[in-house]
């Protein structure tokens, strides 16, 4: 029986490719990118820390930053995300709003005297965890493409099957769970007082699953109606390893620069629990049911759920992070951050993945990002700015930058500091549900505000 149903199914859907699912070129992707989260004094500054150092959370842009701190700290952070996503698919449009709530960061630095030594005056030692990516969000679409994909019934026995060859609608709706994690460790020293030199190890933890449902409403022109839905999901897990390293020279006591250098993170197993049974992301659980005699057909029936594993390596971009900064005495300074991610060398593992890799060659782009902050204190009280432009790594398109702005304050107890962090960032990119067919994705906007809380203690 078992066979006669994965038989019927292929048969099916042979003709019909539904490609719901995020693809391997697409996870690859996004698996790639982070959404530097931190303290919310980082964040408050648009993450534009490569030449200033004095956070925990900028082990993740120069290590060397953290022989900048004159005492040992501790900080915890908080953050709630509030994410709008507008689909817009044929001219339908659908808002969805979702509230997301984590311990976003915390990290220690403890610093060591070594004044006895002329030449490297300070000795630091970071400890980090931050959630790097969160992939939590879920978002609604439909419309009417006038194209109907789910066209024959697997259990019509006319002798001239019927086609429902008319659409009325599609729905889509996807879900995103999961995150990226990393926790760092990292080491920096002064030379001269003038040269902070550091590095870090860098271990990550991926947990990322999606469920996806596509429904077709379709009809034959004369009153017979069919209605299909295939559900896709997955579930990867997997662990990584990257290291970076870098320094900050102080130039003058109003200037210093820094530059930094991430390697790929390799992830050496990952590890993919999924439905789809090839990996286009074509195949999953289908239903489709008529209005003719009321019946339906599953290819989950007799208690069969398709199922397949997968284990791969991944190894996502290097990166180089160039920034200056300009130091107002006490008063203030000014921030600037520049990054190239080089997406191109995205690859996956093993000869199955031929077609993705050379995507990556093609298609994606090496990214020019441009991060800024600023800072202005009176007294013990802080206030802060930044904005962020991220460009977006596929070559084809020019207009889906990640771009967004950050405010924030912060106050100085002495024994302890509290900070908060508004951020807002938006981006449009496109989802294509179909594959094989000549069908518009649907167009995403994506809105995200971000509040962060902090508290740094002094060790």
């Amino acid at each position: 029986m078992k066979n006669i149903l994965i038989t019927a199914f292929l048969f099916t859907v042979t003709i019909n490719s539904f490609s719901q699912a995020l693809g391997y070129q697409d996870l690859g992707v996004l698996f790639s990118q982070n959404d530097r989260n931190g303290s919310a004094r980082f964040t408050a500054m648009s993450g534009a820390f490569g030449a200033l150092g004095g956070d925990i959370s900028s082990i993740s842009i120069n290590p060397a930053g953290i022989s900048v701190f004159n005492s040992s700290e501790f900080t915890g952070s908080f953050n709630s995300r509030n994410t709008d996503i507008n689909t817009n698919y044929y001219g339908d449009e659908i808002n969805t709003e979702a509230q997301f709530f984590n311990l976003s960061h915390a990290g220690a630095v403890l610093v060591f005297d070594t004044s006895y030594n002329t030449e490297w005056s300070k000795f630091a030692i970071g400890f980090n965890y931050t959630i790097t990516k969160d992939f939590s969000n879920n978002f609604l679409a439909k419309g009417n493409s006038g194209i109907a994909t789910f066209r024959d019934f697997p259990l019509d026995n006319n002798t001239q099957p019927i086609d429902y060859n008319v659409a009325e609608e599609q729905r889509f709706s996807n879900n995103y769970n999961g995150e990226i994690t990393e926790f760092s460790v990292a080491f920096s020293s002064v030379h001269q007082q003038k040269l902070h030199v550091g590095m870090a190890l860098n271990f990550y933890d991926l947990n990322f699953s999606q469920q996806s449902q596509l429904r077709e409403y379709n009809n034959d022109g004369i009153g017979n109606e069919l209605d299909a839905k295939i559900y896709q999901e997955n579930l990867t897990t997997g662990s990584g390893f990257s290291a970076n390293a870098g320094f900050i020279y102080k130039a003058h006591s109003n200037f210093r620069f820094g530059f930094a250098y991430q390697t790929p993170t390799w992830f050496r197993e990952v590890i993919e629990s999924t439905n789809i049974t090839d990996n286009d992301g074509y195949f999953g659980d289908t239903t489709i049911s008529v209005d003719t005699d009321n019946t339906s057909y599953s290819n989950t029936a007799g208690g069969y759920y398709l199922n397949q594993e997968l284990l791969y390596r991944l190894k996502t971009p290097s990166k180089i992070t160039a920034s200056a900064a300009f130091i107002f005495g006490k008063q203030g300074l000014l921030s600037i951050d520049y990054s190239n991610k080089r997406f191109k060398n995205i690859s996956l593992s093993n000869d199955d993945f031929i077609t993705e890799n050379q995507f990556f060659k093609n298609e994606l782009r090496n990214t020019h990002n441009v991060h800024i902050g600023a800072e202005w204190r009176m007294d013990r009280f802080s206030v802060r700015g930044g904005y962020q432009l991220e460009q977006d790594p596929y070559s084809s398109t020019s207009e889906n930058s990640l771009k967004g702005h950050s405010l924030g304050a912060g106050y100085n107890f002495g024994n302890f500091k509290i900070d908060f962090s508004y951020q807002n960032n938006n981006s449009n990119n496109q989802y294509n549900f179909y594959s094989g067919f000549n069908v518009n994705p649907a167009e995403l906007t994506t809105n995200n505000r971000v509040i962060t809380s902090s508290i740094t203690f002094n060790l």
